[in-house]
């Protein structure tokens, strides 16, 4: 009998502990989006090809690609690598070298136009906006409430 008692209250105080609380989740945007622009050039007579409208659709994918590497640039910023050289207190040697490298997803073309017959230009637009729906329809990043 008294073992039974014991047991009983042994189970009442554990049940007595539990907490009856749920956590709730919720996703919470940001108040604001930055919006990131870059322009990439890229030169016409230089580009391989047969004949003009070749030349010029090499230039549209180099200002492309350029525009790319600006707007990465922007986000990841630049890597900067540098060494110089001293002999007898006077630079003998000195080396510079910048490189980007990062990934972009969610930019989109704005624009892109030759400048004049030998320049094209294209228009890149990165929202953060963008980015911010896509990331929450895949990772759905939540917030813990406690009631």
């Amino acid at each position: 009998m008294f073992r039974l008692l014991t047991i009983i209250i042994s189970a009442a105080l554990v049940w007595g502990c539990t907490s009856s609380s749920q956590i709730k989740y919720y996703q919470e945007a940001p108040k604001e989006f930055a919006k990131f622009y870059a322009t990439g050039y890229a030169p016409i007579n230089s580009q391989m090809g047969d004949n003009k409208t070749q030349k010029v659709l090499q230039a549209i994918k180099a200002s492309k690609l350029e525009a790319y590497r600006e707007l990465t640039a922007q986000v990841h910023g630049h890597q900067i690598d540098s060494q110089t050289q001293l002999r007898e207190l006077m630079i003998a040697d000195s080396s510079l070298n910048a490189s980007v490298r990062g990934l972009i997803r969610g930019a989109k073309v704005v624009k892109s136009y030759p400048v004049s017959d030998e320049i094209y230009a294209t228009e890149l637009e990165l929202d953060y906006k963008n980015l911010y729906l896509l990331y929450n329809s895949t990772a759905m990043p939540r917030r813990v409430i406690n009631e």
